[in-house]
């Protein structure tokens, strides 16, 4: 079952390519790796704003990493010219949830395990990757957080 197959058994659908608010650009190509900059939990009108730890459970911090994990996708298509087969490996994830001081550190990595989760959903054991997993007290938009990625891709 290809990716795309995936993601539509799972009733999802990809967003358009976040365009950068910034002076950076949404992916880099070095090689065969993809760099995909930070991507955050908004997608047009559906976002998860907040802190874990005073606005967030873990649950809504899990939808937010994968709304993130969305986007993520949606630049992995773009720098594939729109075929997700090319995809070989999801390398590596890095994920920042904005939190409380106080927020449970184990609750930040499971956070984050819903973008991990559906990369492998999606990708199978393609989509198992390195990561890691912080908190800080904000991030952009106030949103509840931002997840970049490396991608191994064919040619």
């Amino acid at each position: 079952m290809t990716a795309e197959n995936k993601l539509a058994a799972l009733g999802l659908t990809l967003p358009v390519p976040a365009a950068p608010v910034a002076n950076y650009v949404p992916y880099v190509m070095s090689g065969n790796l993809v760099f995909i900059s930070g991507q955050i939990s908004k997608i047009g009108a559906e976002e998860v704003k907040g802190r874990l730890g005073e606005d967030l459970s873990v649950e809504q911090g899990q939808a937010a990493a994968r709304l993130s994990a969305l986007n993520l996708i949606a630049q992995m298509k773009a720098a594939c010219d729109g075929d997700l087969s090319r995809v070989k490996r999801i390398v590596k994830l890095g994920g920042f949830v904005q939190a409380t001081f106080d927020a449970t550190e184990a609750d930040i990595p499971k956070v984050i395990n819903g973008c991990s989760d559906l990369m492998v959903e999606v990708f199978g054991d393609a989509g198992r990757h390195a990561r890691f997993a912080v908190s800080t007290p904000s991030l952009p938009l106030d949103v509840a957080v931002e997840i970049d990625a490396i991608v191994e891709i064919s040619a």
